[in-house]
């Protein structure tokens, strides 16, 4: 079966860690990008041809992502291509991702005319099997199957695309930037549909100034019976980051095995750089519990409940307590960190006191000392 796969970047802002990156470039679990999950997922499923829709801010990515041999992918027409549809258009402003498609339909004019995509949103991140999902795409002899997850909704948080079935499966409701009640299913931005119908589809929707995936095409043609759209319900573990709040809650689950192993070996194993540095160090008067800790650190300080990425360093009588420190971070002797989000690259003065709350995680900027 001929399939390709699309994955927005998305440039949804995340406070301070999005003012220098896109979204698929964030890091997340002590040594990845939420990218890494999509092109792990995609790859898996013996899907080579896969193209990244950017528009600002991607050069993080394509240095982490490179030629793209980490996930068995190359970099070159047919394989794996970064599309950037904004970079030489006539206007910057971004309607949606049916214009983003529509601005980079090169990329689907590729292959045979019968091919399937996969399109998908680095927001979200599981680990799910690409081939079951399309397998139950086929199978339904729908326009298009949509992803969904149970227990998202919940009365307080605002969904893209929400979906209430019946009890025989079938839609009921659809709705789009709805705080659904616990009875919806939340969308993971996962779509699946035949490329000849994508095209038309974008080409004859733009004509009409319709733009949105969610709104116009999922919601609106669905109103109107002029699409059949099959439900698939993930069973794994999803995490939305579309707040910071989601991201670093998202973040601290990891330090539990359950999650941290449906995340990372669920279906597959996800792919990163690889970057080699020493094992990490401990020291005598250091003390490590519930933590994630990446390799080539420096820990002479009290870690808990905490994610460190690659090279941090903790010196001595510094406490970290629930908090996501990111690559090469310094934390001076005697500092106390509790939930804090520190950035690549950032310094913390011996002696400083950063203490945030659990819904509201202070953010240090990459880069900066404090």
């Amino acid at each position: 079966m001929n399939v390709m796969g699309i994955i927005f970047a998305n440039d949804a802002t995340l406070s301070a860690l999005t003012d220098r990156r896109t979204m698929a470039s964030l890091p997340f679990g002590g040594r990845y990008r939420l990218v890494d999950f999509h092109l792990s997922n995609l790859a898996a499923a013996g899907i080579r041809h896969v193209g990244i829709i950017t528009r600002h801010n991607y050069q993080s990515l394509m240095n982490h992502i490179g030629s793209g041999e980490e996930w068995g992918l190359t970099l070159e027409e047919g394989g794996l291509e970064f599309l950037t549809p904004y970079a030489m258009s006539a206007t910057d402003n971004y309607h949606g991702k049916l214009e983003a498609i529509h601005e980079a339909m090169s990329f689907l004019d590729f292959g045979p005319e019968d091919e399937y995509v996969i399109v998908c949103d680095s927001a979200i991140l599981s680990n799910i099997d690409m081939e079951t999902v399309l397998d139950a795409h086929v199978a339904s002899g729908k326009d298009v199957t949509v992803v969904t997850k149970a227990g998202i909704a919940d009365g307080t948080k605002q969904l893209d695309l929400a979906l209430k079935l019946d009890d025989n499966g079938e839609i009921l409701d659809i709705a789009v930037d709805y705080i659904a009640p616990a009875d919806y299913l939340a969308s993971m931005d996962i779509f699946v549909m035949k490329k000849k119908y994508l095209r038309e589809t974008v080409q004859e929707f733009i004509a009409r100034n319709l733009f949105h995936m969610d709104r116009d095409l999922i919601m609106g043609q669905w109103q109107k019976n002029a699409i059949t759209i099959n439900v698939f319900q993930f069973q794994g573990v999803a995490l939305f980051n579309e707040s910071v709040d989601e991201f670093y809650q998202n973040s601290l689950s990891l330090v539990d095995p359950a999650v941290r192993h449906d995340v990372f070996g669920r279906n597959h194993p996800i792919f990163t750089k690889v970057r080699d540095r020493v094992p990490t160090y401990y020291g005598d008067k250091c003390s490590v519990k519930n933590a994630i800790v990446a390799d080539g650190c420096m820990l002479e300080g009290n870690v808990e409940n905490s994610v460190l990425f690659r090279q941090v360093t903790v010196n001595e009588g510094a406490h970290v307590e629930s908090c996501i420190i990111m690559n090469d971070a310094v934390i001076g002797e005697g500092a106390e960190l509790k939930y804090v989000i520190l950035d690549k690259d950032t310094n913390v003065r011996p002696g400083s006191k950063l203490i945030g709350t659990p819904k509201h995680p202070i953010v240090i900027k990459r880069g900066e000392t404090v």
